[in-house]
């Protein structure tokens, strides 16, 4: 099933379930107000919301209305945690190598982590506001999984059944602040502003052969001002599982229900996909070139991010937006 959010009934939405097509859909209030109060008791929530997907796609649903993408919030316009990785590591790699950096063995076998900003989330729609074109406004085109209430200290195998929804972000990085940032050794802080949420979230059931092994099999699609920019392989060089970032995140506490595990930005070894963010295109041009060509984003560009199916029909919903002077 799809799961989205209406802009009203207060901060955190209102819960909808969504057509496969994305043409209709139909509040889903009389079962859970918002989809936080749905995942905080997800296993007797979501077998009536998938009842309620049933009738939907199959025209039973009573109160159904069409579906206007610009009316939508985040899925979860804020979370309780987002934790976001940095699974692939040819994206790691091709960064440290520009700059001269080995990779430490710890990164093949311990995630890259760190804790994101999650008090709110942008629509799918929403523009991106940045105070200064100086900051090196750039987009990061991830996958996340959504889990219910994880327990400390489990396995990966044991995390990979409190994944209950996957979903995109486009995790909006300030590049020219990050350098000053990493130097204090505590972190992002300023260089990561809000991020934006695709349209739905979908049960791993919808993805049928797509979501093996914790990982989506699908390519990551991205367009700049509606040029192509990339399409790199969500399942290929992924070094952790989504079970294993889950585990990683749970080791020493208990995730709540709602919480958000991002994968990091999609990059494959093979850079003939383009990229899924522009440090990594212009990563790529250094060390090809000796210098990047590709500029950061600037006020009136647009980005637009999706994933989709073997016949081209979107799974999660675009996130398309423009980016605004604040």
């Amino acid at each position: 099933m799809k799961l989205a959010s209406l802009k009203e009934g207060g901060r955190d939405g209102t819960l909808i379930v969504v057509s496969r097509d994305f043409a209709r859909a139909v509040k889903a209030t009389g079962i859970a107000p918002t989809l936080q109060a749905a995942l905080d008791e997800w296993s007797t929530i979501a077998p009536r919301l998938n009842a309620l997907s049933e009738d939907l796609n199959e025209g039973r649903a009573q109160d159904a209305f069409d579906l206007d993408m610009t009316k939508l919030a985040a899925p979860l316009p804020r979370a309780y945690e987002f934790v976001d990785g940095s699974a692939y590591l040819p994206h790691v790699e091709r960064v440290r190598r520009a700059r001269g950096a080995e990779v430490p063995k710890s990164f093949y076998t311990d995630p890259l982590m760190y804790q994101a900003t999650s008090a709110g989330f942008l629509g799918p729609r929403d523009p991106v506001l940045v105070s200064s074109e100086e900051f090196g406004i750039d987009l990061e085109a991830e996958v996340l999984v959504i889990t219910d209430d994880v327990p400390m200290g489990v396995t990966p195998a044991q995390a990979a059944s409190h994944i209950q929804l996957v979903g995109l972000v486009n995790d909006v990085s300030l590049r020219g602040l990050i350098p000053g940032e990493l130097a204090k050794g505590f972190g992002f802080l300023q260089s990561k502003p809000r991020s934006a949420l695709s349209p739905v979230f979908v049960t791993p059931d919808e993805l049928g052969e797509a979501w093996i092994d914790d990982k989506l099999h699908l390519p990551m699609r991205t367009w700049i001002n509606g040029t192509w920019f990339g399409e790199a392989e969500c399942g290929v060089d992924m070094q952790f599982d989504f079970s294993q970032l889950v585990a990683h995140v749970a080791k020493t506490r208990p995730l709540t229900a709602g919480t958000l595990v991002g994968s990091g930005t999609i990059a494959n070894e093979d850079t003939g996909k383009g990229a899924s963010c522009l440090a990594e295109q212009r990563t790529v041009e250094t060390l090809r070139d000796g210098k990047p060509t590709t500029p950061f984003l600037s006020f009136g560009n647009t980005v637009k991010i999706d994933v989709t199916d073997a016949t081209g029909a979107s799974i999660f919903g675009a996130i398309e937006q423009s980016i605004q002077k604040a």
